[in-house]
């Protein structure tokens, strides 16, 4: 992020609070905008034209401009001097360092949730794993119309997996790095250009850890995290779009 942009971040942050209904406003067109960046709709490296917007999900400049302002503290939008908002591009690059980081961060949550995990950990782990399973089932049929289902239920297993880990800057920075993934994640779901068992790599996650086998989790964990780098390195140089 530039230091305009963090400049813009900060003075976001500091302001005195807005009304309940104007924050309301600007946290609906912030999911809006966001939904559309994580699933495609808003290509990455598109410019975001106020215009544009506004005719696309009907909220004023103002409101607009403070939820583009959120999204570049997401790392989701770009913005420069004169130049305005764009969605943040998607590279290679970018994703070999995604993957370093979340593996360092994700990992270690697992280690931790693992070793403290009790009954109720379990209990969570394998109702996830149930619900992810079920929707798993259904991808093969028509993987555009369960992206969003997929996603939430993906997001509550690898949630439930690091969830009795008993720190909170580890749950706070592993958020920020899943949601990250997520666009590289529906890219590589979209053009399936290696053939990927999904749900036999979650299985592998779920069993290790259900069996406290704090190495082997961790192990196909970061083998599980590393194989969205290794497709997108097939869908980038087979000219595939990144939008899906």
């Amino acid at each position: 992020m530039d230091t305009n942009a963090a400049a813009n971040v900060t003075a976001a942050a500091l302001a005195p609070p807005k009304p309940v209904a104007a924050r309301s406003l600007v946290e609906a067109a912030h999911e809006a905008i966001r939904h559309e960046i994580l699933t495609g709709g808003l290509a990455p490296g598109e410019k975001l034209r106020f215009e544009m917007l506004r005719k696309r999900f009907g909220f004023g400049a103002s409101t607009l401009r403070e939820a583009l302002t959120r999204l570049v503290g997401e790392a989701l939008v770009t913005s420069e001097e004169q130049k305005g908002f764009r969605v943040a591009p998607v590279s290679l690059e970018d994703l070999a360092d995604l993957t370093r980081t979340r593996k360092f961060i994700e990992l270690e949550a697992l280690r931790e949730s693992i070793l403290n995990g009790d009954d109720a950990w379990e209990g969570r782990l394998v109702s996830a794993f149930h619900r992810l399973s079920k929707v798993e089932a259904k991808l093969s049929s028509g993987p555009e119309l369960q992206q969003d289902e997929f996603e939430r239920r993906n997001n509550e297993f690898h949630h439930a997996l690091i969830s009795a880990c008993p720190s909170r800057w580890l749950h706070h920075l592993h958020g920020i790095l899943y949601q990250q993934s997520e666009r590289y994640r529906r890219i590589s779901l979209v053009n399936r250009v290696v053939p990927r068992d999904v749900h036999a790599e979650h299985k592998a996650m779920f069993d290790a850890a259900l069996a406290r086998n704090v190495e082997l989790a961790c192990q196909v964990a970061g083998e599980h995290i590393e194989r969205t780098l290794a497709v997108m390195g097939k869908v980038l140089n087979a000219g595939m779009r990144p939008g899906g």
